[in-house]
């Protein structure tokens, strides 16, 4: 006889992400071999003791590796992505139902640190990747 499958969602769920994503996965391995601490003492400068808590610079910067790893163009299509990942949810410390920033963070805090700024850093944690041999190019690298 012929299957066919229909979905029942369950009201409530018993599950984390840390069960849902693979331990030989490539995000959780970069997670795992890199410490990038340093973009705090890097980004410190460009904020202010007081008012309302910014994006977590190294969030920020694993965002935007999530988007040149997959190479998407747009800020928005890119948090669509990151939402629908597991796999970079819990790579950018996001879980299930916790939302992700507005697009707009993104390239404001992009404009915050200024082009020359942004560059340095952003090259500094690709060398960083590259240097472990962890990505080539625009793709993971396939023996890592």
């Amino acid at each position: 006889m012929q299957g066919k499958k229909n979905l029942t969602p369950q009201l409530f769920y018993n599950t984390s992400l840390d069960r849902l994503v693979p331990e030989d996965n490539l995000y959780r391995k970069l997670n795992k071999e890199l410490d990038l601490h340093f973009i705090y003492k890097s980004t410190a400068k460009y904020y202010s003791r007081e008012g309302q808590e910014s994006i977590d610079p190294v969030v920020f910067f694993k965002i935007l590796l999530v988007k040149y790893l997959n190479n998407i163009n747009s800020d928005r299509a890119l948090l669509r992505y990151c939402a629908n990942c597991l796999d970079v949810r819990l790579f950018l410390q996001y879980d299930l139902e916790e939302d992700l920033l507005w697009h707009s963070t993104i390239s404001r805090t992009r404009q915050l640190y200024g082009e020359e700024a942004f560059l340095s850093l952003f090259q500094t944690v690709l060398k960083l990747w590259l240097d472990k041999g962890m990505i080539r190019g625009k793709r993971p690298t396939n023996t890592y």
